[in-house]
């Protein structure tokens, strides 16, 4: 028994404590995002979109064209600082005023609890610098928005990142669910029945006169 026991302290013991350390030592990506705050970041992007500060882009019809490149006067464009930068990932955001009253909209320094940067409108690898065209989306509701665009390491987690001035938001014009068939539709359905109403009475008053 006494020999069992040292087996257990000489063989288990040591990989308990293996198990526990490494364990320790592992971050999962959730846990690496949850302790992401957008004022740690390195603001080391430049991040231009096509839209004027006002102009109004109907969902699912107009697109977006959206640069980007590292900062050159940043410190973090210093040679070799964006090794660490594998990919670059851009979100449409809602812009402050269109947050306001809107708890499901707000922005949060914590990018876990962040609500504001709810679309991912495209991620590509990391080179440099980057442009690409984006169509709204049917389902971006009607608001006003800045682009954002984050640099993620080889985990995914984000380490800098860049956008447009929320100030010089631009405004998006979401889907009602009206269409312009169904409105035509509509006034179709509606012509018909004030016809058909006409013809309906004029019936009934021959009838009575008969």
């Amino acid at each position: 028994m006494a020999r069992f026991g040292a087996v257990i302290h000489r063989v288990f013991l040591p990989l308990l404590l293996l198990l526990v350390v490494l364990g320790a030592c592992h971050v999962t990506p959730a846990a690496a995002a949850a302790g992401a705050r957008l004022s740690a970041l390195a603001k080391a992007l430049v991040v231009e979109a096509s839209p004027r500060a006002g102009q109004v882009l109907h969902a699912g019809e107009d697109a977006i064209t959206v640069t980007w490149s590292l900062n050159a006067t940043a410190a973090a464009a210093a040679a070799g600082a964006d090794a660490g930068y594998k990919a670059v990932k851009v979100t449409l955001c809602y812009a402050p005023a269109s947050q306001v009253g809107r708890g499901w909209r707000k922005a949060h320094d914590d990018l876990s609890k962040d609500k504001a940067c709810q679309f991912k409108i495209a991620q590509q690898p990391y080179d440099g610098a980057g442009k690409f065209e984006y169509t709204v989306a049917r389902d971006v509701p009607t608001a006003s928005y800045y682009v954002r665009a984050y640099a993620l390491d080889a985990s995914g987690a984000r380490v800098a990142y860049g956008e447009t001035a929320p100030s010089a938001s631009f405004a998006v014009a979401g889907i009602t669910g009206v269409t312009a068939s169904i409105e035509v539709a509509a006034g179709v359905l509606s012509a018909f029945s004030v016809a058909a109403l006409a013809v309906f009475l004029v019936l009934e008053n021959k009838k009575k006169n008969k």
